[in-house]
Order: C-alpha cells, then sequence, then structure tokens
C-alpha cells in the first residue's frame, strides 16, 4: 500500500463536473493498493495517516495531528503510484491490485479512516477525475507500507 499525503487548506474532486467530494482543511491521499495488501495494512495506515504530527501549533512548529486541528481527509484513489517506469517508455503496473480487489481494499481504508474519527471525503473510484488543492506549507509525504517488514 502506497499513500501521497498532502497537507491542504483545502481539496475537492470532481468526476464530470459534479463535486463528489470536498474538504476545508486537513489531507489529501492518493492510495494506491498491491496484490498481497491486508486489513492489518489499512488499519496501519489510517493509524499512520491520522496520527502524523504535520500541522502547525501556536508555535508555528509542526506539532499537531488531524484530530488535534479538527481537519478532514479526501481519499482518492491512484493506481498510477504503482507505475514502473525504470524500462522502456511505457509504465508498467504489475504491482497494483487488479481492479476489483484495489476497489474492495480503497473501500476498507476509507472505512478504516473513518473508524479513528476523522471525516472522510472520497472521490469515486476507477472514474477520470480531476482533484484540486491548496496545499498547505506545502506538506507532502510518502508513506509505503511495502517498505515496512510485514509480520
Amino acid at each position: 500500500m502506497r499513500v501521497v499525503l498532502q497537507r491542504v487548506s483545502r481539496a475537492s474532486v470532481t468526476v464530470h463536473d459534479e463535486v463528489v467530494g470536498a474538504i476545508d482543511g486537513g489531507l489529501l491521499l492518493l492510495a494506491a493498493f498491491r496484490l498481497g495488501d491486508t486489513a492489518d495494512d489499512l488499519a496501519w495506515m489510517a493509524t499512520k495517516v491520522t496520527g502524523l504530527r504535520i500541522f502547525r501549533d501556536a508555535d508555528d512548529k509542526m506539532n499537531e495531528t488531524l484530530f488535534d486541528v479538527g481537519g478532514s481527509v479526501l481519499l482518492v484513489s491512484q493506481f498510477t503510484l504503482y507505475g514502473d517506469a525504470r524500462k522502456g517508455r511505457r509504465p508498467s503496473f504489475i504491482e497494483s491490485a487488479p481492479p476489483a480487489q484495489a476497489e474492495a481494499l480503497y473501500e476498507q481504508f476509507a472505512q478504516a479512516l473513518r473508524d479513528t474519527g476523522v471525516p472522510v471525503a472520497t472521490g469515486t473510484f476507477g472514474a477520470m477525475m480531476q482533484v484540486e488543492l491548496v496545499n498547505d506549507g506545502p506538506v507532502t509525504l510518502i508513506l509505503d507500507r511495502g517498505e515496512r517488514e510485514r509480520p
């Protein structure tokens, strides 16, 4: 599982000229899933994302969590995060979970985030989406569950 996390002052996702998800402040998560991702991976990532101390406190230090600032999450699926462009000119996506499995993982991840108590808006899985954001900072992190030893 791979997530590109961006701290935002606002973000939205549009499908066919209709806004399907939007937040004022919090985190935009672009998420990709691969073969072998499990419910434990999803729970780990949800806890990691919501617990990161990446929001500014009264002293302008990154010391607050999503909970501390009352932020929300906008979750968008992006299978291209597993694109491998090391060879040739066309990226390979063989590490990406197949669409049916990835959609189930995406829905489960959205629920795992909601289970933490954070408000969650989502894009539309598999749709062509336009994502707009105002990156706050900018703060952007890449989190990869695959780089951590699995139990």
